[in-house]
Parts: C-alpha cells; sequence; structure tokens
C-alpha cells in the first residue's frame, strides 16, 4: 500500500478478529470450501490476544460438569439440568470436531491445548451438602454425566484435594461431586494451530489491522473499511460474507453495519482478575478445576473457582474470579466503548437494566472495594492455609454481557453467548461470554446454517465427517455417545486405560 486509500480488494469471506470464533468458522471454511478467498483483520499483533488468551479465561472446556450455575435447585428441592445437558452437548460437538482436525493434520500436539483434569463442584455446610446430593442424583445416571462421584467423607476430600483440605475443619459439613473426566484447554494455542492452518492453506492474515466500519452495497456484499495501526494506511475490502468475531468489540461492528437484527442489543462491559500462584509446592498439592457456589444475589459469572491450568506443558494454578469495572469493550479497548455503544434503538434496554441489575451493582461495588486481604480471605474458603506471598494478581480478560431486548422490562442481561445474523445471510457476530470459546464449533456450525443455508445442504456429508454427531442428541443415544467419546478421547490424547479400540466413528453413524 502506497498511499492512504489502497485500491480496493476482493475477498469471499472477511473475519474480524483472530480469535477462538474467527478461527473455528475459518478452519470449517476452509475445509468446506477450500476454493473460497478469506482474509481475516486482527487489530493487535498476535492471535488470541484478548480473551482467548489462556491468561485471559479459566480454561475450562465448559461442559456443566462442575459448574453450579448450570443447576439451579428449584423451589422443592429438585434440581433443574436443562442447561447442564445442552451445555454439555455443546462441549461434545467442540471435541469431536477438535479430534477430527488433529487426524486431518489441522491441529496438531493435542497436549498443547487440551488436557484432562478432574472437574469438581465443592460446597460447604449442611443444606449446600444437600443441594449438591441432589444435582448428583439428577445427574449421575445420565449418559453424558456418567462416572460422577459424590464424596462427603473428610479422609477422601483430604486424599484428593489436599491443598484444600490443609487446615479446614471438618466440622462444617462439605460434599464434593467428582467427575474424572474434564478437561483443561489452553484456547490460545488452540486458537493460534487454528489461525495457523487457515493462513498455510491460503487465507490471507492482516495483524495490526483493524475494522473501522461497515457498509452494505446493493448486490448484498459488504464493503469493509481498514486501517493499519501502525503506518494509518487505509484498505477497502469488498466481501460476500463478513463474520465479527472481534469478541467485545463487536457490538460496535454489528451497530456499525446497520442490520435490524442487532438493533436493541446493548452490552455490559465486566473486567476480572485472578490470583495466580507462584509457589510450585502448592501448584502440587492441587490438581483439579473446583467450582464453588456464587454468594447469595451475586451473578452467575462470580463463581469462585481454584483452576489447575496446563499452559505451554506446564501446570498453573489460578483462583477467581474477582469482578472489577471498566468502560472499556476489550481488555485493550477504549474508555469511549461503553459510551459509544448507546444508541436510540437500545438506551431502553441499557436503561431496564440498570433498574433489574441492582444486585449485580452491589457485587460490583462490593469487589472493588476489595484489598489484597479481602482476596485472600475469599482464596481461604478453598485454601485454608493461603499466604498472600504465593500468590499474584492478573488482570483477566474483559467481557462484555449481552443486554438484550424485552417485552414489559426494557432489557435483560443474559449471562451467555448470542449469534446475531442478517435475515439474507450476509453478516453474522457473536455477542457475549461464557460458555463462550467451549462452545465456539457449535456456535459457528450454526452462523454457518444461518448463512449459507442452500451451501449447508450440500455439506452436510463432510460435516458429519467432522461432528459424527451432528443432528443427533448424544444424551439419546448412549451407543453414540461411547464410540465418540472414546474415538474422540484417543486422538486428542485423553483417553484412560478402560477407553475401547472402536471402528471409524464416521462410518458407524452413517445411517444416523
Amino acid at each position: 500500500m502506497s498511499n492512504q486509500n489502497a485500491v480496493e480488494t476482493k475477498t469471499d469471506v472477511v473475519l474480524v478478529g483472530a480469535g477462538i470464533m474467527s478461527a473455528t468458522l475459518g478452519a470449517l471454511l476452509r475445509q468446506l470450501q477450500p476454493d473460497w478467498s478469506i482474509s481475516t483483520f486482527e487489530r493487535l499483533d498476535a492471535v488470541a490476544a484478548e480473551s482467548s488468551d489462556p491468561w485471559n479465561n479459566a480454561g475450562t472446556g465448559h461442559s456443566a460438569l462442575c459448574e453450579l450455575n448450570y443447576t439451579p435447585e428449584n423451589s422443592d428441592g429438585t434440581v433443574d439440568i436443562k442447561k447442564a445437558v445442552n451445555v454439555n452437548e455443546q462441549f461434545q460437538v467442540s471435541r469431536q470436531f477438535w479430534a477430527h482436525a488433529v487426524e486431518q493434520g489441522v491441529l496438531t500436539q493435542p497436549k498443547e491445548f487440551i488436557n484432562p483434569i478432574p472437574h469438581v463442584s465443592f460446597v460447604h455446610g449442611e443444606a449446600n451438602a444437600k443441594y449438591l446430593r441432589a444435582r448428583y442424583d439428577a445427574l449421575a445416571g445420565h449418559t453424558l454425566f456418567r462416572g460422577m462421584e459424590y464424596i462427603d467423607d473428610p479422609a477422601e476430600f483430604s486424599e484428593r484435594l489436599p491443598l484444600m483440605a490443609k487446615g479446614r475443619d471438618f466440622s462444617d459439613p462439605i460434599a464434593l461431586n467428582w467427575s474424572q473426566d474434564g478437561t483443561d484447554v489452553d484456547f490460545g494455542a488452540l486458537t493460534k494451530q487454528l489461525i495457523g492452518y487457515i493462513g498455510k492453506t491460503g487465507g490471507k492474515m492482516y495483524f495490526g489491522h483493524e475494522v473501522t466500519n461497515l457498509t452494505q452495497n446493493s448486490d448484498k456484499s459488504w464493503t469493509v473499511k481498514v486501517t493499519n495501526r501502525r503506518t494509518g494506511e487505509k484498505r477497502t475490502v469488498r466481501s460476500r460474507f463478513v463474520f465479527v468475531g472481534a469478541g467485545g468489540g463487536a457490538l460496535h461492528l454489528l451497530q456499525k453495519s446497520g442490520i435490524k437484527e442487532a438493533k436493541g442489543f446493548g452490552g455490559f462491559p465486566v473486567s476480572g482478575a485472578f490470583l495466580r500462584c507462584t509457589n510450585p509446592e502448592l501448584i502440587d498439592q492441587h490438581s483439579a478445576k473446583v467450582y464453588g457456589k456464587a454468594a447469595v444475589g451475586a451473578p452467575p459469572m462470580s463463581v469462585p473457582h481454584l483452576d489447575t491450568r496446563v499452559i505451554g506443558n506446564k501446570p498453573g494454578l489460578l483462583f477467581g474470579p474477582y469482578a472489577g469495572w471498566s468502560p472499556k469493550f476489550l481488555k485493550q479497548g477504549r474508555v469511549t466503548d461503553l459510551p459509544g455503544s448507546v444508541k436510540p434503538n437500545n438506551i431502553l434496554s441499557m436503561l431496564g437494566v440498570g433498574v433489574s441489575e441492582l444486585g449485580l451493582v452491589k457485587y460490583l461495588v462490593s469487589e472493588l472495594a476489595k484489598n489484597e486481604a479481602g482476596r485472600i480471605w475469599d482464596l481461604r474458603e478453598f485454601a485454608p492455609k493461603a499466604q498472600a506471598q504465593d500468590w499474584e494478581l492478573i488482570t483477566a480478560g474483559q467481557r462484555v454481557q449481552v443486554i438484550r431486548r424485552a417485552k414489559g422490562k426494557g432489557g435483560v442481561l443474559e449471562f451467555g453467548t448470542a449469534v446475531v445474523a442478517a435475515e439474507d445471510g450476509s453478516i453474522a457476530g457473536l455477542l457475549g461470554a461464557s460458555p463462550g470459546a467451549s462452545t465456539a464449533v457449535p456456535a459457528m456450525l450454526d452462523v454457518l446454517e444461518r448463512c449459507f443455508p442452500t451451501e449447508f445442504q450440500g455439506w452436510k456429508g463432510k460435516l458429519r465427517e467432522m461432528v459424527p454427531s451432528i443432528g443427533v442428541k448424544l444424551t439419546d443415544n448412549e451407543g453414540l455417545f461411547n464410540q465418540v467419546w472414546d474415538w474422540s478421547s484417543k486422538v486428542l490424547e485423553l483417553d484412560s486405560a478402560g477407553a475401547s479400540e472402536s471402528a471409524p466413528v464416521a462410518d458407524t453413524v452413517a445411517t444416523v
């Protein structure tokens, strides 16, 4: 580019952002439609530098094995598991795609991005233990939650979680739901491998390039305006399809696109922090992802957890999250992000949330008031002997919770993810946070089905090779679940000694 206004170029697909969502969609398209051209624009100078970075998220591999916010207690004491089952189904889809990608050489060295780590729910107190027993009773016989254990014996607790047992007063009842088959996922490493594959197979990658505007043309294509942040040079790209996978930056671009489907949406930014362990001896005493219960009145994102991480083949330990607040929509965003997102079509939604989510406001105020001693006090619920000198505070990724218009309420805050797609299928984007990255594959399959309905029919055979259970609820098909579980566990190097050898899964389910 020799001048400020470069010659317009054309491409079939523009991916905005080099995070896990764009990487997943791009990798899918490179296999489904290798003749399509793809251009990826990332405003930062690296892949997965925002929410997908391993230190900016907990890497849980959300499958609802341990996250208590997915299994709310009903008024009669029973436990609602519908959301847990749905989240687990979604994660199974991601697992299958990753396994297929390893077999095809799209991904290499699975140990770099996924490792087996038990997922554990932890509570204390008699009432909470009763709830956890009811949760176990509801889930343990379920196909997707097989092998879950209920543990309330202090000796067993101490053997499995020595760091959490040391100094604990067991006169206060404890209980665990223990799932041995959980995983830790380094979404940064996974994203880098997927983006690398897109580049190796002809996709064009532009780092330090920020998409500043989107305008639809009369033929339904999009004119995408891009600025090189290092040089100030500008580029104009004409694309048949645009995916906005820009994390917290997605809302602004979807608003600029003018599509009616984005109207009424708002975003509420919440920053986060974790305590990261600096003492190798303590790290060696804990090997699990242990999720607790959010305080009464606190939002789902506040669920405390003590997490084993595996990053760069090295174990680590995190505790948190501690919520903070910033008007930025990205960790490396702008302080004008929040005020700039307020539009005439979403101001009622935004104001409605301000009234309805007073609990969230109260929670954020209390979190912002915490000092080091307060943070260590929270940690001691999990590790009673925790000392400040063994932990350092790190800033995690910025999350933008979805605010959606709701009849009679102005707006409601949603703690999940939402695919926003234009009716004509020419543009789509993803809003929201957890379970986010863990459900990247089903989310991007949703984008493909909604935006390419004609092509999708022709892709079904190939998609079944990538995700053998596509279109089938594994919860209703134990035989198929066993096949895809054993296959994906072996390929991803997660299998235990008891995993069975089986025929190629795509062949066994062709008639399903």
